[in-house]
């Protein structure tokens, strides 16, 4: 039997095959539609497969996104907070700057510290709060126990250029930025009866 591709009547098959001398109608389907539809159907196959495997992490990521933003929105405030009081630090160290070439030059020992302090009539937690340290490194530089390096002995170089009235002019402009609570409060051991 021969297959014509552009029709579907009967044809006559000659020779000497099992079917010669009979009449047959074949159905012929085009081969580009079925082709064509066979694509299609992969295609969508494939797309429903891609979905069904890439949706649910798809859905976590929005979920986690969600999640993110609200943390951040939580964040931001004290983020800011951070920010501003760094920069009222980096303004207060500002303040107290002096050359660099004043700063190599200079001789800081244990007993200048001291004699600087009682110059200026501060006490050592008045003397670590303009400098911004803690009052036991300011004790540890009187005693000789450490040495004031970078900023701090930037800050201590700027402290002798300046008088007792700017210094309590320093002092009541950090009291007033920072109230007692924020510092923590009165810190002690209390008493025993």
């Amino acid at each position: 039997m021969r297959l014509d591709a552009d029709t579907s009547s009967p044809v006559y098959l000659g020779g000497s095959t099992a079917l010669a001398g009979k009449m047959a109608t074949v159905r012929r389907y085009p081969t580009g539609k079925l082709e064509q539809t066979l694509k299609s159907e992969i295609t969508r196959l494939a797309k429903k497969q891609v979905r069904a495997t890439c949706l649910p992490p798809v859905r976590d990521v929005r979920r986690l996104k969600r999640t993110v933003a609200a943390l951040r929105k939580t964040v931001v405030v004290p983020s800011r907070l951070g920010a501003e009081l760094q920069a009222e630090r980096a303004a207060e160290r500002a303040k107290l700057a002096a050359a660099p070439e004043e700063v190599k030059a200079a001789r800081l020992s244990l007993l200048l510290v001291k004699k600087l302090r009682r110059r200026l009539g501060i006490t050592q937690g008045e003397l670590a709060t303009l400098v911004g340290v803690s009052t036991s490194a300011v004790g540890s530089w009187e005693y000789g126990k450490a040495k004031p390096e970078g900023h701090n002995r930037e800050a201590l170089v700027a402290l002798r250029k300046l008088g007792k009235r700017e210094v309590a002019g320093s002092l009541a402009t950090k009291a007033e930025e920072v109230p007692r609570e924020a510092k923590g409060g009165a810190r002690g051991r209390k008493k025993r009866r």
